[in-house]
């Protein structure tokens, strides 16, 4: 079986108890039928995932690309999922979105 080259890591606010909290869920409805189109569209071998909670609502909603462990603030359009994946094509994280440690 044929491993994925990266994983996306979407947060859909998810929690435990089954509430849905912060404005993950608000702001990324379609997002990830979008993505994964997206990533169709160009080529890009990505596993995307939906997760629970990030614990980074105040800065969310929160997208995560892996191995390379960048973390994407404010990916609230298609817009934003265009110019994270700009970025990952060209090998550098968009500078814009990315969130600090």
């Amino acid at each position: 079986m044929a491993r994925p080259e990266r994983q996306i890591i979407l947060c859909q606010s998810f929690r435990v108890d089954g509430d849905k909290k912060g404005l993950c869920h608000k702001q990324t409805d379609g997002f990830l039928q979008y993505l994964e189109e997206e990533l169709l569209d160009r080529g890009l071998d990505c596993l995307v995932t939906a997760t629970t909670c990030l614990k980074q609502c105040e800065k969310g909603p929160i997208m995560v690309i892996q191995p390379e462990n960048w973390w994407f603030k404010g990916v609230n359009s298609e817009e934003a999922i265009d110019t994270i994946l700009d970025g990952l094509e060209d090998g550098e994280p968009a500078a814009e979105y990315l969130l600090s440690a």
